[in-house]
């Protein structure tokens, strides 16, 4: 009887029906965009933060380099013999960028703390090549009859000048990560996948062999089986390396102990990549390391993710707030609307439920009838909800608006935020400074997750409730004398 009478009356008030249901429909489908715009803002983060650290970094162990004023590194300074005639000079700068460097065994006490899984240390350098040529000018003596006066000119002195000359200098500027050969599944060599070649083997700790960047390489015309030259040093190319979004965070990759022999940083580090053994207990492993590694730095992903800014942060922001605030006023205002709707066709159908009572159905069965339509009601709205929700986070992710995601210095990545000149990387201050900025471009996506399908049921079967709460209670007032004085 409950069923046939429902089907009756839902299918002889369908504009109603169908208005309800629409609202709900709307709200719902509003929270599904949004939260699956969220979840493609946190994906989208995630990837940034992984082009920095790789796979698995929980989080690093830095120290700041002080500036040069007060003992920390100085610029690049390059000295050049004089020599005869038009002969060639170049010179290498290799220095570690972005930090001081921490002594190898740090590595060691961070792995030791507890809740650490992993700890991995790496060496940034920065590589500036002056390439060129001195060309000495040549004595021009001069005229017959001339004056001599004026410099030079004088009783004794040249009776000429030095004309032309100078010099022609190109420079070049890349950046070289030091990886730990024997301990690769952490760092960010991971956030980067060999396309071509191989990656290191866990013998070759001190050999002289290089894994490129693939856009690097690409600029540079390397490939596998050639050569790159750091410093007088030559390596072999023995992979070219694509990195999964953004940019690569170096230029070059090579064994960690021939960097630190490169760069004169025998037994140094400038981060250690630390995995916790449990995600939710991040915040007391970096206490730990705090207290007992002191001297040091410790940023962790939430931290890294307070310095995204651009469109990607802004986004994200005003999915967040706006967004969320949005689907909250839209849903409150879809339940309202759904409640009054709902007691409306209550007070429409009093002739109808004073006959019931009268007929001898109790207070508590009439209630359940329009319990019963409402929840119906919202149950279609769901649908219709989850539907037009879901078509609508698959047209963004077809679209997949491009976002920029800016990195600023307090990322803390190799380098002081990754890359290096070479690799989108603006710096003040020159090589080895701090202060640097680390464009990356992302598509954006909005994944819709199981969990987000169940608060949209979740949510209809709410509206619903609240429907025929409303509808219910006008309907339990209902007495059969009011009912039936109104028939005509």
């Amino acid at each position: 009887m409950f069923f046939t009478y429902l089907r009756r009356e839902l299918r002889r008030r369908r504009k109603a029906a169908l208005v309800v249901a629409s609202g709900l429909a709307l709200g719902i489908a509003l929270v599904i965009v949004v939260n699956s715009v969220s979840s493609g803002m946190r994906e989208a983060q995630d990837k940034v933060l992984e082009s920095l650290y790789g796979l698995g970094t929980d989080m690093t162990v830095t120290k700041a380099a002080p500036p040069a004023s007060e003992g920390g590194r100085a610029g690049p300074r390059f000295k050049f013999d004089a020599q005869d005639g038009d002969e060639e000079q170049s010179n290498d700068i290799v220095m570690p960028q972005g930090f001081e460097t921490l002594a190898s065994s740090t590595v060691g006490k961070v792995a030791d703390q507890s809740g650490v899984a992993t700890a991995v240390g790496g060496l940034s350098l920065s590589v500036v090549k002056v390439d060129g040529e001195f060309k000495p000018g040549e004595f021009k003596p001069r005229e017959n009859g001339a004056s001599g006066g004026g410099a030079g000119g004088g009783i004794g002195g040249p009776q000429g000048e030095v004309r032309g000359g100078g010099a022609d200098f190109d420079v070049d500027s890349y950046t070289v990560y030091g990886t730990d050969t024997a301990r690769q599944d952490l760092g960010p060599l991971t956030s980067s996948k060999i396309t071509d070649g191989r990656t290191f083997k866990a013998t070759e700790t001190d050999a002289r062999v290089a894994v490129a960047d693939a856009a690097y390489a690409k600029e540079k015309k390397y490939e596998v089986g050639g050569e790159v030259t750091i410093k007088g040093t030559k390596f072999e190319i023995i992979g070219i390396a694509t990195a999964d979004s953004g940019d690569a965070a170096a230029n070059l990759y090579i064994p960690l102990k021939r960097a630190q022999t490169l760069s004169d940083s025998k037994d140094k580090v400038t981060t250690v990549y630390v995995q916790a053994d449990d995600s939710q207990q991040i915040g007391a492993v970096k206490s730990a390391i705090q207290k007992n590694v002191p001297g040091t730095t410790v940023t962790t992903s939430a931290d890294l993710a307070d310095t995204v800014s651009g469109s990607l942060s802004t986004a994200s922001d005003l999915a967040t707030n706006v967004g969320k605030w949005l689907s909250v006023a839209v849903l409150v205002a879809a339940f309202v609307v759904a409640g009054l709707l709902t007691v409306s066709a209550v007070s429409r159908r009093v002739q109808e439920f004073g006959t019931l009572k009268a007929l001898g159905w109790k207070s508590g069965r009439v209630t359940r009838q329009v319990v019963g339509e409402a929840m119906v009601n919202g149950l279609v709205g769901g649908a219709l909800g989850i539907a037009v929700g879901i078509a609508g986070a698959y047209a963004l992710t077809a679209v997949s608006p491009s976002l920029t995601a800016q990195l600023g210095a307090a990322a803390g990545g190799p380098g002081g935020g990754g890359g290096g000149p070479a690799g989108g990387l603006v710096r003040a201050g020159g090589p080895g400074g701090q202060s640097a900025e680390k464009a990356i471009e992302i598509a954006l996506t909005a994944p819709v997750s199981a969990a987000t399908i169940a608060l949209a049921v979740g949510l209809a079967v709410t509206g619903g409730l609240i429907a025929g709460a409303f509808g219910g209670w006008r309907a339990s007032r209902l007495r059969p004398a009011d009912a039936l004085r109104r028939v005509e």
